[in-house]
């Protein structure tokens, strides 16, 4: 019990807030850029709940990470975008793309603030350091804060594909002219498969993995 308490606060919790930013992200943008079809679902919100998917975002996470697996993934609620609402649809659908990952970027820098901060005062030796009943309450914080700028990179880098209908995927077909633009939409309905065979095959992790690796040593770097 003492183990999987612990696995949920310092990896499902990241995951959580992670996973829902990013989509309220997507939906305040939309709703910036003239598509009210989100703030009519009270979807352009901040708050976690209104974004999680029950089985995707809490269940499938906690098996994989309680039975050993070597990747953890999840997802939350998507988004419903109207892209021909938007003022400029195939401009703006690059920037409705790019507020998901970029949001990531900004959660796992500031989780390197705050253990810029945190690391140094439960130390030891540390001439500001803590009492130990502080320490053993913020210790779990620092865990949770390092598995938060692996999840946000990991999320931010995996929706970069240039895939649809993942996050890359619209910014590429928002930035190419016709028809590569039509011919490249056309995936997305088959986008899934497609992730699922890379995934099963691992060869997903050979694509971005190099990416994920430059990222990851240059916001730890930053600690």
């Amino acid at each position: 019990m003492n183990f999987s308490i612990y696995d949920l606060s310092v990896w499902v919790l990241p995951l959580v807030f992670a996973i829902t930013f990013h989509e309220a992200a997507h939906a305040f943008v939309a709703y910036r850029l003239g598509d009210n079809t989100a703030w009519n679902l009270g979807r352009v919100s901040f708050n976690p709940a209104k974004h999680i998917d029950p089985f995707g975002t809490v269940i499938l996470p906690a098996m994989l990470l309680l039975s050993h697996s070597p990747f953890l993934f999840g997802y939350a609620k998507p988004v419903p975008v109207n892209f021909q609402a938007l003022r400029n649809p195939k401009r703006d659908m690059i920037w409705v793309a790019l507020a998901g990952p970029l949001t990531n970027f900004i959660l796992a820098f500031i989780c390197v603030l705050l253990l810029k901060f945190l690391v140094p005062m439960i130390g030891k030796g540390s001439p500001v350091g803590m009492s130990a009943l502080l320490v053993d309450f913020f210790v779990p914080i620092v865990f949770m804060l390092e598995r938060g700028i692996l999840i946000n990179i990991v999320l931010a880098v995996f929706n970069l594909l240039p895939l649809p209908p993942l996050d890359g995927g619209r910014v590429l077909v928002g930035l190419l002219p016709e028809p590569f633009s039509t011919l490249l939409a056309r995936i997305e309905p088959f986008g899934f498969l497609v992730l699922l065979v890379l995934l099963m095959t691992r060869s997903l992790s050979w694509i971005i993995g190099p990416p994920l690796d430059f990222l990851l040593k240059v916001f730890l770097e930053l600690i």
